[in-house]
């Protein structure tokens, strides 16, 4: 058995899968997707790309589940009572400068989806999709509640709004999205939008 070999890692505890997204993500902020290899994350994680390979399957799917382990929390379990709280906690969950690096990756990978349809793929199965239905279980709670209609046509298109509002910040405004700005942008044009008054 080589020096090398003995140095890897195979068994993917928790811990280990945590240790391992984190070094993708790093390793994706450094060199972006496009350059990103599965021979440089087995290199930085002490991995064999078999284990990578039979793990993840592939690049695509190892850098969308890397942003979705990111996530502080499903979006689903969220219940202060109110969408307006909801919302706002959504929002509070990430820190000013992880909301940055955040989106910068996130536009990063939108632009690299464009000519990688694995990638592409990946994204929506993997991220896009289950974050679609945890917001509807948001908004079937508001619907619940009473505080939206149930047939009022601005349901379908919060994600659209939400990613909207962080991902075009930096274009329009060349300014980092914020908690300050999200939360203001929640108030003026979710929630009115959905027929919900705002204090």
């Amino acid at each position: 058995m080589t020096e090398v070999a003995t140095v890897r890692r195979s068994r993917i505890t928790p811990e280990r899968e945590a240790e391992l997204y984190t070094a993708v993500l790093d390793l994706l902020r450094e060199v972006g997707y496009d350059a990103l290899t599965m021979d440089a994350v087995a290199t930085r994680t002490r991995s064999s790309k078999a284990t990578l390979y039979r793990q993840w399957g592939g690049k695509p799917e190892l850098v969308v589940k890397a942003m979705r382990h990111s996530k502080p929390g499903s979006v689903g379990d969220v219940d202060t009572g109110s969408l307006r709280g909801d919302f706002h906690t959504l929002v509070a969950r990430e820190d000013d400068c992880t909301m940055e690096r955040n989106s910068d990756l996130m536009r990063a990978l939108a632009m690299a989806a464009h000519s990688n349809p694995d990638l592409m793929r990946a994204l929506k199965e993997l991220l896009v999709e289950p974050e679609m239905g945890e917001f509807r279980k948001v908004m079937q709670r508001a619907v619940d509640r009473g505080e939206v209609r149930a047939d009022c046509p601005a349901r379908e298109y919060v994600v659209h709004m939400m990613v909207g509002a962080f991902a075009t910040r930096t274009l329009i405004d060349e300014l980092p999205p914020t908690q300050e700005f999200l939360r203001s942008y929640i108030d003026a044009v979710v929630l009115p939008a959905l027929g919900v008054s705002v204090p």
